[in-house]
């Protein structure tokens, strides 16, 4: 079956997580050579399906000469480098009016800082691929926070922006950028910290990782700019 991601190299950012797992798995089946960038140490045994990937622990993304050298690594191990996925990143509860002010520096950080630059390393290997793609994971919660999710929210809003500014910066280089906004994914985190929820609405990370695929592909070529919902029956 003809994937549109065959031979093509992808970074994920956040890939000893969950999703960015899932998402290696699938573009994997589909004919992707895939390179795991995480800020913890590479996992001493990964999942099946994903054994093939390389991986890059260690790397603070929120320093952008460690960003650029993670990415010049995957140019180098790998051959090319035509996407990146940013999906590393972390999320807090707090109110406002409880809550401590650091953690909004501490999600700026972690969520669009680390996107900021893992898109800026890799843009010189991006521009030479022809079809380049980044692929940001934003949050419903950037369009309408609730309680809670100020800072989380805030950060999400700024990935959204980052996600429009640099898709008007590249659409005339060969280059889409776009966003996918979750809603809550099904993740073990998540059951444990949820652990009343019903499981069953939630957005399973295969089905993003599906979503990224779509995107990676030559029929998305005319997409970019996109912060598309994801929101199961959320």
């Amino acid at each position: 079956m003809e994937t549109g991601i065959d031979g093509k190299v992808v970074a994920i950012t956040g890939g000893f997580g969950s999703l960015g797992l899932a998402t290696a798995a699938l573009l994997i089946e589909r004919g992707a050579r895939v390179a795991l960038i995480g800020r913890s140490a590479v996992p001493g045994t990964l999942p099946a399906g994903v054994t093939a990937a390389l991986g890059l622990g260690g790397v603070d993304l929120a320093d952008l000469q460690a960003a650029k050298q993670a990415l010049d690594a995957v140019n180098d191990q790998l051959g090319r480098l035509d996407a990146v996925l940013n999906i590393a990143g972390a999320f807090r509860w707090e109110t406002i009016a409880d809550g401590d002010p650091a953690t909004w520096d501490l999600m700026y950080e972690v969520n669009v800082k680390t996107a900021l630059n893992a898109s800026k390393a890799a843009l010189p290997h991006l521009l030479k691929s022809g079809a380049g793609r980044i692929v940001n994971i934003g949050a419903g919660a950037g369009l309408k926070a609730g309680a809670g999710t100020g800072a989380y929210g805030a950060s999400k809003a700024g990935v959204a922006r980052l996600t429009e500014a640099l898709a008007e910066e590249l659409k005339d280089k060969g280059i889409t950028v776009n966003a996918i906004l979750p809603s809550i994914l099904d993740t073990p985190q998540n059951r444990r910290d949820m652990p009343n929820a019903d499981f069953t609405r939630w957005v399973q990370p295969r089905e993003i990782a599906a979503l990224i695929a779509f995107l990676l592909g030559a029929d998305a070529q005319a997409i970019t700019s996109a912060l598309i919902p994801v929101s199961g029956r959320v």
